[in-house]
């Protein structure tokens, strides 16, 4: 069961180590849209390293050869006043909201209706799921949003054991964010 509480350690993997999260910095068009992603997995955040590294050197953020990536460690304070919404399976409603957020006025009211949110939460569409949800974007499985289209992307998806992501959305759900520690991993 997804759930975020107070004290709960949440894990970010990046390029860098990220002691203050800069939501200007953060992607759009990301799962549940921009903002700044942490997982309750530490193995999951370190398997971020590669991509966020290659990410940051086709950018020019940092030199080629750069063999390292860091996992930030944060804890969760709770604060009453922040609207989250968590998606506790991976349903219709949480690939809908992926689709909405991945491809530009593709569930414009989805997207809509998820800005209202500080902390998105739910399943994580990894590499091994990324093939899946982009042929359900390309239209591969019928109209996107059809139920027929809907239903079959969901089964390709659920025999992978999903982990989870938090998108911290606003300025408001990273004050709830306190920096913990930064370790350096090297890459194997």
């Amino acid at each position: 069961m997804l759930e975020l509480k107070d004290g709960f350690v949440l894990y970010h993997g990046s390029y860098c180590e990220v002691k203050e999260p800069d939501l200007a910095k953060c992607a759009k068009r990301k799962d549940f849209g921009q903002g700044f992603y942490l997982t309750t997995s530490k193995e999951q955040a370190e398997s971020f390293l590669r991509t966020s590294i290659v990410k940051a050197i086709a950018t020019g953020t940092i030199e080629e050869g750069q063999k390292y990536g860091y996992i930030s460690t944060f804890e969760f304070k709770l604060s009453e006043n922040l609207e989250t919404h968590i998606f506790e399976n991976a349903d219709v409603d949480w690939l809908h909201c992926i689709a909405a957020h991945r491809k530009k006025k593709m569930f414009i009211e989805v997207e809509r209706e998820m800005a209202r949110y500080d902390i998105i939460a739910g399943k994580i569409a990894d590499d091994a799921t990324n093939a899946t949800l982009t042929a359900y974007l390309a239209g591969v499985f019928g109209t996107a949003g059809d139920k027929e289209a809907d239903d079959f992307c969901i089964r390709q998806l659920l025999p992978n054991k999903l982990k989870d992501q938090y998108c911290f959305k606003t300025e408001a759900a990273i004050r709830c964010l306190k920096f913990v520690k930064g370790e350096k991993i090297w890459l194997r």
